[in-house]
C-alpha cells in the first residue's frame, strides 16, 4: 500500500475539490467532509487502471508544489492506494470462535466467502468507508 499526498479545495457554497500533484487529471469531490477520503481513494484506483504505478511524491514536494493553496485555506491529506496484484495469498488468522461466527453468518447473508467479506472489510476500514 502507498499514500499518496491530494490537495483539498471548498470555496463557498462548493464541494470540496481533490487533486493530486503528481498525477495530472486525478481528481475528485466531495459534498461532505466524511465522503473526501473515499472518492479520493476511487479517484485514485481509476487513475490507476489506465496509468503505469508510480512512486508517490514526498510531502514536503507537495507542500511546495501547493503552496499558494495552502496559503488560500487549502489542506493535505494522505490517500491510501491499494494496488491489486492479481495474486492471491493464503494465510493463517486466529479470532475469537464468536467473532468468527458473526464474521461467517455477515459474509453469507452478502453472499459473500468468508476470505471475501474480511478483504472488503480490511478495504472499507483502511479507505474510511464506515
Amino acid at each position: 500500500m502507498k499514500y499518496f499526498y491530494a490537495i483539498v479545495h471548498k470555496d463557498e457554497d462548493s464541494a470540496f475539490g481533490v487533486t493530486f500533484p503528481d498525477l495530472p487529471g486525478c481528481f475528485s469531490a466531495a459534498d461532505e467532509i466524511g465522503e473526501v477520503l473515499p472518492n479520493a481513494c476511487d479517484a485514485l484506483a481509476l487513475w490507476f487502471e489506465d496509468a503505469a504505478e508510480v512512486a508517490p511524491l514526498p510531502l514536503d514536494q507537495v507542500q511546495a508544489l501547493a503552496a499558494d493553496d495552502l496559503r488560500d485555506g487549502a489542506f493535505i491529506i494522505a490517500v491510501p492506494w491499494i494496488r491489486n496484484s492479481g495474486t492471491v495469498a493464503r494465510v493463517n488468522l486466529s479470532l475469537d470462535r464468536g467473532m468468527l461466527d458473526a464474521i461467517d453468518k455477515a459474509a453469507t447473508s452478502r453472499s459473500l466467502t468468508r476470505s471475501a467479506f474480511l478483504a472488503q472489510a480490511a478495504r472499507n476500514e483502511i479507505e474510511h468507508r464506515h
